[in-house]
C-alpha cells in the first residue's frame, strides 16, 4: 500500500514538473535561404567568370532565436514584412528545417500558414472537407461535417464546385473552417484573417477566442494591432531577424509601431 501511494505521488510530481516545461521550446534557431547571385544565371556564366563569383548567395532570415511558449499561452508575433515571422511558424510546424538550433514541440499542431495551404484545388469544397478532416483525425459524423459547412458559410452550389474556381476569400473560409473544427494542442495562424469580409473576420476572431478559452496554445502572426491586443496574452516583435522585444502586448505593439 505504501509502495502504491509512493508511485501515485511520484506520478503526480512528474506530471506537475512536465506542465512547468514549455510546450514550444526554441533554442538558438537560425534560418538561411539561398538565392542566385546577381550576374550568375547559368553554369556558362559561372565558367566565364572563372568560378570567382559564387553562384549562390546566402541570406540569413532568422538569427539566434530563443523562445519558450507555455501551454495555454497566446503569443502574438509582429514585425515588418520579410523579417521571418512566417518562417518561424513553418519551423515550429515542421514544414521548414532550421539551419542551426533546436525546436521541441509537444502536442498536435493545426497550422494555418497560408491561404489554401493543404487545399487540393482540383477537388470540390465538400471533397476537401472530408479529405482534410480525415487526415487531421477530426471526428467523423454528419454533425461535425455540418458544423464545418455552416461555419464556412459556403452554399451547397459552391461546395460541389472545384476549389480552383473559388475566390481567395472563399478558399480562406474553407481552410479556416476545417482547421478550427476541433481544438488542437497548438494552433498556428499566419495572417489568414487578412482576407475575407469584415463579418467573417469577426466570426474567426470569436472562434479563436473560444479555442483560447479551452486552453489551446496559439501562435498568432498578424499586422492587425487590434486583433493581437484582443487575442494575445503575450507578444514578441521580430526585427532584422532577431527578437527585439518580448513581453507585455501593449508595450511590444508600441515598439513595433516605432519601427515605422
Amino acid at each position: 500500500m505504501v509502495s502504491s501511494l509512493f508511485q501515485g505521488l511520484k506520478k503526480e510530481l512528474f506530471q506537475t514538473f512536465d506542465e512547468l516545461k514549455p510546450q514550444i521550446d526554441i533554442k538558438n534557431l537560425s534560418i538561411y535561404y539561398y538565392s542566385f547571385n546577381q550576374g550568375i544565371n547559368s553554369f556558362k556564366d559561372y565558367v566565364l567568370k572563372l568560378g570567382f563569383v559564387k553562384p549562390f548567395a546566402k541570406k540569413k532570415i532568422l538569427s539566434n532565436i530563443n523562445l519558450e511558449v507555455y501551454s495555454g499561452e497566446v503569443l502574438g508575433i509582429v514585425g515588418k514584412n520579410g523579417e521571418g515571422k512566417s518562417s518561424l511558424l513553418k519551423c515550429v510546424s515542421g514544414i521548414l528545417k532550421s539551419y542551426e538550433g533546436e525546436i521541441s514541440v509537444k502536442g498536435r499542431i493545426a497550422p494555418m500558414l497560408a491561404i489554401g495551404a493543404g487545399i487540393e484545388m482540383e477537388l470540390t469544397g465538400m471533397e476537401n472537407i472530408k479529405l482534410i478532416s480525415s487526415l487531421m483525425g477530426t471526428k467523423k459524423g454528419a454533425d461535425k461535417l455540418q458544423e464545418i459547412i455552416e461555419f464556412s458559410e459556403l452554399t451547397e452550389e459552391e461546395l460541389v464546385r472545384q476549389v480552383k474556381t473559388y475566390s481567395t476569400g472563399m478558399i480562406s473560409r474553407l481552410s479556416f473552417s476545417i482547421a478550427i473544427s476541433e481544438v488542437p494542442d497548438i494552433l498556428l495562424i499566419d495572417e489568414v484573417l487578412a482576407v475575407g469580409d469584415a463579418g467573417f473576420q469577426q466570426k474567426c476572431i470569436e472562434r479563436i477566442s473560444e479555442i483560447k478559452e479551452e486552453g489551446c496554445t496559439i501562435l498568432f502572426v498578424s499586422h492587425g494591432a487590434a486583433d493581437v491586443e484582443r487575442i494575445c496574452s503575450r507578444a514578441i516583435c521580430i526585427d532584422q531577424g532577431t527578437i527585439k522585444m518580448d513581453g507585455d502586448v501593449d508595450e511590444v505593439l508600441e515598439y513595433y509601431h516605432s519601427l515605422f
